[in-house]
């Protein structure tokens, strides 16, 4: 069954620090509480293979191995998001990376005290959503709402 075509799919990652800090919850009630549906959510260890496709573009950059280093130190929450404007409106939800610049009400803005542990990860257009979905996820795993 297709999804509608208004209707975008998005990964989000509620990184190690999110897990250890006991967020879970209260970021994914974040999600839905905005309309967005749960297509796929699961609890894993990320390993450093995974992490490295999944951060690639970032590969030679300063914080490319800390950030690798960290996502594969404790597990991570992985989910496929659904809903109208489903990336931006993830976006929006999360706030700025910088937790400086991240706007109270955010999930960084009330919760991020540090640019690298910054609790959650979302994709940041479509094309990218939908490589970093199937990074994570086989179809088989996502389920579809009846409309």
């Amino acid at each position: 069954m297709a999804i509608a075509a208004d209707i975008e799919r998005t990964l989000a990652i509620l990184k190690p620090d999110a897990v250890r800090r006991g967020l879970v919850g209260e970021i994914v009630t974040r999600f839905e509480r905005k309309g967005m549906r749960i297509v796929g959510m699961k609890l894993i260890q990320i390993d450093r293979p995974l992490a490295e496709r999944h951060y690639a573009e970032h590969k030679g950059k300063p914080f490319y191995e800390s950030l690798v280093d960290f996502m594969c130190a404790e597990p991570s929450v992985i989910l496929c998001l659904e809903g109208r404007n489903a990336v931006s409106l993830l976006r929006m939800i999360m706030g700025a990376t910088n937790p400086l610049q991240a706007v109270p009400g955010s999930i960084r803005g009330d919760y991020c005290f540090h640019m690298t542990y910054n609790l959650v990860h979302g994709s940041d257009c479509l094309e990218t959503a939908e490589r970093e979905i199937a990074l994570f996820f086989s179809p088989e795993e996502l389920v579809t709402y009846p409309d």
